[in-house]
């Protein structure tokens, strides 16, 4: 998604936390500031949004009281277009939103579904309904944007004329990237590793089961999944997607809030779940997670096959790095690609060195191009499991200035960009123009983006 579809809507995590800062605050005496069509904005409306942006940390260019009304008068713009247009958004993704931003507010800031409500002087279900309009006027305005840019095609010469164009000290500068070949190993688990983890999870399973301790406590002291483990193990309500595989299997074949599921492994470990809740199709759980420990022999050894390997690549030549990640790579997100790591912002295989994982990262920076590394440890960032890897700088494009031979997908997408700012620009100027607007008194000494507010 292209970054301008938020540039003049209100966004979601500063507008449901514009209910979290001091949202008892009972002083605003509240009033009609300004009126787009027929619709209201309140002093307490841009108030609200005024202290969550304070509480983000984001700055704001320019008078917060004609800068902020103006914002949420472009979204009211945008709604009401997409009322017209009989826009609707998808009601699973809504709730998958506001359940996502629920969780991240319970995970960084409360603690506790308990500690939320107290602090908001609410109930989670007043919570939600706030927090659920909020997202669903944001998908609104997405979706509305993306109608109004849909048309939009660059040619090649639209890409030339406008890169023909621009000063030389405009033309964007692209940063040094590189492309990295991977492959790695797991180290080996001993079986009686894995029947220590096996048995203290039936310990807890029997000690829940009986009644001498709490599933949540069990989680909060043992449990080695630092996001819920604070929060006794809760995940908060997830579809089946948003969970490995077998996980997903068994938490929603879960019933009985009381009982513990089985030892379930994955790739993050081995768990017990216990259901908390189910709404339709979605469920909210708490696990706890133990890992097996690896001991720094199993690690030698896992170095020390990687470096014999890297040795039959390069001085024996028995088979190429490509060969040897498609068939020995435990890695399964490259593997199938001969090794080369795809970026997951934008789905190529180039790098920024910042983007790279940061083991990785200090590995290649000392490279050339077609050089393959000794064997290090690093920690697979999907799953925090330690793993042994050796890599292979498939290519490094030093940091310069843009050119259509070498960088025409990436001024594609800026021209792109610009093309689609301008028609969203062009349709809010033509929409004021055709919306009544009213704007209070002493509300309306400003120097707006739009001027078309002010009508003369």
């Amino acid at each position: 998604m292209h970054k301008f579809f938020n540039t003049f809507i209100l966004p979601v995590m500063f507008m449901a936390l514009a209910f979290t800062a001091n949202a008892q605050d009972n002083n605003v005496i509240d009033e009609v500031v300004w009126v787009v069509g027929d619709e209201a904005i309140l002093k307490s409306e841009v108030e609200d949004y005024y202290r969550s942006l304070q509480y983000s940390g984001e700055k704001i260019d320019g008078d917060p009281y004609c800068v902020l009304p103006e914002r949420i008068a472009i979204q009211k713009l945008f709604l009401h277009q997409a009322k017209l247009d009989s826009i609707e958004v998808n009601d699973a993704v809504v709730l998958q939103q506001v359940d996502a931003q629920i969780n991240y507010y319970i995970l960084n800031f409360y603690g506790s579904k308990e500690k939320m409500e107290e602090y908001q002087g609410k109930t989670m279900a007043q919570i939600r309904e706030e927090l659920t309009e909020s997202v669903r006027n944001n998908e609104t305005v997405n979706e509305m944007k993306k109608a109004l840019v849909k048309d939009i095609k660059i040619t090649p010469s639209d890409v030339r004329r406008y890169f023909s164009n621009l000063p030389a000290d405009s033309i964007p500068y692209i940063p040094t990237q590189v492309e990295v070949q991977i492959l790695s190993v797991k180290p080996r688990i001993p079986q009686q590793e894995i029947d220590n983890i096996k048995s203290r999870l039936r310990e807890y399973t029997d000690r829940i089961n009986k009644g001498d301790a709490d599933f949540s406590t069990l989680a909060i002291m043992y449990s080695q999944d630092p996001g819920s483990a604070r929060m006794g193990g809760e995940m908060g309500f997830k579809g089946k997607a948003e969970f490995v595989p077998e996980f997903a299997k068994v938490a929603f074949s879960l019933n009985d809030p009381k009982k513990v599921s089985k030892i379930v492994e994955t790739e993050y470990g081995y768990h017990i779940i216990q259901l908390i809740e189910k709404r339709g199709d979605r469920v909210n759980v708490r696990h706890i997670l133990l890992r097996p420990e690896i001991a720094q022999k199993d690690l030698d050894d896992a170095v020390n096959l990687l470096d014999t390997l890297r040795t039959d690549i390069i001085d024996k030549k028995k088979f190429t790095f490509e060969e040897a990640a498609l068939h020995l790579s435990q890695d399964k997100d490259t593997r199938n690609n001969y090794g080369l790591m795809v970026n997951k912002h934008d789905g190529t295989t180039k790098f920024e060195m910042g983007e790279l994982p940061q083991d990785v990262a200090k590995v290649v920076d000392k490279m050339n191009v077609g050089d393959i590394s000794k064997p290090f440890e690093m920690v697979d960032e999907t799953n925090g499991k330690e793993v042994v890897a050796i890599v292979k700088l498939k290519s490094r494009t030093l940091g310069h200035r843009a050119n259509i031979g070498d960088d025409y997908q990436a001024l594609k997408a800026v021209v792109e960009k610009a093309k689609q700012d301008e028609l969203i620009e062009e349709w809010i100027k033509k929409k004021q123009k055709e919306t009544y607007v009213r704007i209070k008194d002493g509300w309306n000494n400003c120097e707006f983006k739009y001027d078309g507010w002010l009508k003369k």
